[in-house]
């Protein structure tokens, strides 16, 4: 076999096995992607698949092309991190079938913490006489979080990530007191 057609032979199979190794990684990121449900930045996915970081923002970069380039309802959002979602013009479909059932009561415990986060969760009491009970549903959705304040009497109360992209929110809770027009007291929520 002459050498020129060996080595054009050894260039299609490297290209082929490069071929082969991107596109398993935009596969395995994708799996990321789709699994957590959640905004990930590229250097938790790297740490998380032990692969260079400049190659997961190259998959990343590819797999959002592909999603941008097709039809689907699904895109790839990149403005906190990297997320799989449905696009908006097909949000009324993901509702009626995976509605978050929040009662309004709750929906307006949740709406203070999100303005005045942190919150210490005895002066969310004074605000909400059933607060309590709510923390603990909010909890359970996932839309905020609790940690132990520095005196160790009360917790803190924050909003979480899943609130932001459940609520599709942008921005911190300045923002969404001013898109809310907030001019009233809380206490009258």
């Amino acid at each position: 076999m002459p050498a020129d057609k060996e080595n054009l032979q050894n260039e299609e199979l490297n290209t082929n096995l490069v071929n082969e190794e991107e596109y398993n990684l935009k596969a395995k990121v994708e799996a990321v992607l789709f699994i957590t449900a959640r905004a990930m930045k590229p250097a938790e996915i790297s740490e998380l698949l032990n692969i260079p970081e400049e190659e997961i923002e190259n998959a990343l970069l590819d797999l959002m092309f592909d999603y941008s380039s097709r039809d689907g309802a699904l895109e790839i959002d990149d403005e906190d991190g990297y997320i799989i979602q449905v696009k908006e013009e097909h949000l009324d479909i993901v509702e009626k079938l995976c509605p978050v059932d929040i009662k309004p009561s709750v929906a307006k415990t949740l709406l203070i913490i999100a303005l005045k986060e942190p919150i210490r969760q005895s002066y969310l009491k004074e605000l909400r006489s059933n607060a309590y009970e709510h923390v603990a549903e909010l909890l359970e959705k996932g839309f905020i979080s609790r940690t132990k304040d520095k005196n160790g009497r009360s917790y803190n109360l924050k909003t979480t990530p899943k609130f932001a992209e459940y609520f599709k929110l942008k921005g911190d809770a300045k923002t969404l007191a001013k898109l809310l027009d907030t001019t009233k007291d809380i206490k009258n929520l």
